[in-house]
């Protein structure tokens, strides 16, 4: 069960690190959003009412912090060291959000990666060991992911961790000005090996 104690914390795998998304990440994380406009867009969660807008970056990171704080999410930046940088740049976001605990303890998780570091397997270790972590630690039992038909690399992501399709959710979410199908990929913590979810995506890359 969610206790205060389980936020803020950050996992680590190797150079790759998830940490708490903070205020202080806002000229980092409008930076790389910029730069991946294009990349990014096709996908983005928009509001489907016609006269209002998203949330400014200080809205989302204080939303985030106060569903952390309630145990209904946990907002990640996914970091990764440079040997020519004193601090690790942000690569990418990940959140579990709507974690409902009682008799579902179940969760989504959504995430995106910066274009220019795409295809380095730094999504699906991400999510590999945020799973592992509601999992092992949280006692959470199902971990959803949510992707568009047409998003190729993110299909790439859960096939490659083994995730379970579990069918076409039309009209799922309203992305990028219209409410767009998505295909519902799940695991359940029975389904992970003894190893975790990570240990046996580590172990398909060599």
């Amino acid at each position: 069960m969610w206790a205060s104690g389980f936020w803020p914390v950050t996992l680590h795998a190797g150079d790759l690190t998830l940490r708490p998304l903070r205020h202080r990440d806002r000229s980092e994380w409008m930076a790389v959003r910029a730069r991946n406009r294009d990349w990014l867009s096709p996908w983005e969660a928009s509001n489907p009412h016609p006269d209002a807008t998203l949330p400014t970056f200080w809205q989302m990171v204080s939303s985030l912090k106060h569903q952390a704080r309630e145990g209904t999410a946990l907002p990640w930046v996914i970091t990764l060291a440079d040997p020519r940088r004193r601090k690790a740049p942000i690569v990418g976001q990940l959140t579990v959000s709507s974690i409902m605990w009682g008799s579902a303890l179940m969760a989504t998780l959504g995430y995106w990666v910066d274009r220019e570091r795409a295809g380095q397997g730094i999504a699906p270790t991400a999510v590999a060991l945020a799973t592992d972590y509601c999992f092992r630690e949280l006692g959470l039992h199902r971990m959803e992911i949510n992707i568009r038909p047409e998003n190729a690399p993110s299909l790439r992501v859960v096939e490659k961790l083994g995730f379970r399709h579990e069918g076409l959710r039309p009209r799922y979410l309203h992305i990028n000005g219209a409410w767009a199908d998505h295909e519902s990929f799940a695991l359940t913590a029975e389904e992970v090996p003894e190893e975790g979810l990570l240990g046996r995506w580590l172990a398909t890359r060599g």
